[in-house]
């Protein structure tokens, strides 16, 4: 005998809850199954805990410049990681409890924990429980990838997750992959003390983005003493002592790293392959990303996916934005897309890189005529008052309509300040608007204006 629901949520992830909450509210009985964890990645191995955990080694940082401005700090400055480690679990664990008491406390919402697996289009067994429902949201996120790479069945490393785990500071952190996530745990764990290196297969850092930031973001790093192996072509790893021991291929330096401790970091998997998505009819990309159209309906019609698992952003606010288009169809009338969303995002080292728009090799591949802005942190007197000038701003501008295009600012403050220029181009206004807005006083988005004041054509290359 089945469980029957007009609605089920396979995941708690940023979109789940709020999409079981906005069916419930509607008067829909509905399922939400949770086979570990409640919240998901953002608030169990992700933004919550890894940006906690930045708080404190940006706390242990500033205490050790605290000379440079005019503060005596008597003795050296030490780190507890047990106590960092703590605080990062306690407010972790506030935010999964917190939604797991709420979905538990929902009316018309009924929690199973388990393994969700599809039986049939619209049939879902968890345990020995079967579950049927009319509407199905898959919302099962995503995991580290673990790489074929020569030894390293031989050897333990972590992950993103892993990491969560530890309360000790390693000697020499190995990190494999210079993206994201990668650079973020490696300016995290220098600050705490460790040695760290980054080994990166490209020719420079998060290739993603456009040469000049990548530079940048590495100059960064280096002075605070990380190292890079970059062009690492061919990676492998072996015991060494209690340690493991980095093989690299590159152009420069010793073919090989000697660590106490090794993260991979090389990319995100979608959680979808023992979901028996082949007994739904529900199709995936080679990737094993959920293929969906531009309101999020996979190819069974009944079914949407929401998240990391449909490959349309993978990050926390996109997720919750999938919730919103969903809701807004199903519930409100109201047309939205995914179509309709600008690309932004942020790298959370210090000092932050905001991004929004297209990178200016895009605009240039495009071939449009186009605009182009730069101005250096060190020109910007909150960031020079607060002794972080490091990095500089860029905007670009269709010449034709005036419209920006794609912006990047690498600077402090950087993931707040961009949030003025991504609002100006939701409502596809002209730059001049902007540009002529009266901003605050000393703060960093007084020099957006300024910035767009700047504007030239595009050199040529």
């Amino acid at each position: 005998m089945a469980d029957s629901f007009d609605a089920l949520i396979i995941g708690t992830g940023q979109a789940g809850p709020s999409l079981a909450g906005r069916l419930a509210e509607a008067g829909m009985t509905v399922a939400v199954v949770e086979r570990k964890l409640f919240g998901g990645t953002c608030v169990n191995t992700g933004c919550i805990p890894t940006k906690t955990m930045v708080a404190s080694a940006y706390a242990a940082h500033m205490a050790r410049r605290a000379a440079d401005f005019g503060v005596q700090v008597d003795g050296p400055v030490t780190v507890d990681m047990k106590r960092v480690k703590a605080r990062k679990d306690e407010i972790s664990g506030q935010s999964r409890t917190g939604v797991e008491h709420r979905l538990k406390g929902l009316k018309n919402c009924t929690v199973f924990e388990g393994a969700a697996r599809f039986l049939s289009p619209f049939e879902v067994s968890v345990g020995q429980r079967r579950i049927t429902a009319k509407r199905i949201f898959i919302n099962v996120g995503g995991r580290a990838i673990i790489p074929s790479m020569p030894g390293l069945d031989q050897v333990k490393y972590l992950t993103n997750s892993s990491m969560m785990d530890i309360d000790f500071l390693p000697a020499h952190l190995v990190i494999v992959g210079g993206s994201y996530i990668g650079l973020e745990f490696a300016q995290m764990y220098r600050r705490f003390g460790s040695q760290v290196t980054v080994v990166e297969m490209s020719s420079r850092l998060i290739h993603r983005e456009d040469e000049d930031i990548s530079e940048a973001i590495r100059e960064i790093l280096e002075r605070e003493g990380i190292q890079f192996r970059l062009n690492a072509k061919c990676i492998s790893v072996s015991p060494r002592g209690s340690g493991v021991a980095v093989g690299v291929d590159c152009t420069d330096g010793s073919p090989e790293i000697e660590g106490s401790h090794l993260l991979l970091a090389v990319g995100r998997r979608p959680n979808t392959d023992d979901l028996g998505l082949e007994y739904a009819g529900v199709a995936c990309d080679p990737h094993g990303y959920v293929v969906v159209d531009d309101e999020l309906r996979t190819s069974v019609p009944g079914i949407w996916a929401l998240g990391d698992c449909n490959g349309k952003g993978a990050f926390t606010h996109t997720s919750y934005n999938d919730f919103e288009i969903v809701a807004a169809n199903l519930l409100d009338g109201d047309p939205r897309r995914v179509s309709d969303r600008i690309q932004a995002y942020a790298l959370y080292i210090d000092p932050p890189l905001g991004r929004v728009g297209m990178t200016e090799a895009e605009v240039r591949q495009s071939g449009r005529p186009a605009l182009m802005a730069t101005r250096l942190m060190t020109r910007v007197g909150r960031a020079v008052e607060k002794g972080e000038s490091q990095g500089f701003m860029k905007v670009m501008v269709d010449a034709g309509t005036k419209q920006i295009l794609g912006a990047a600012i690498l600077g402090l403050s950087g993931d707040e300040v961009i949030h003025s220029i991504l609002d100006v181009m939701y409502g596809k206004l002209p730059y001049t608007v902007l540009r002529r807005a009266m901003h605050i006083h000393p703060t960093v988005s007084e020099l957006v204006p300024t910035l767009l004041g700047d504007l030239k054509p595009l050199p040529v290359r």
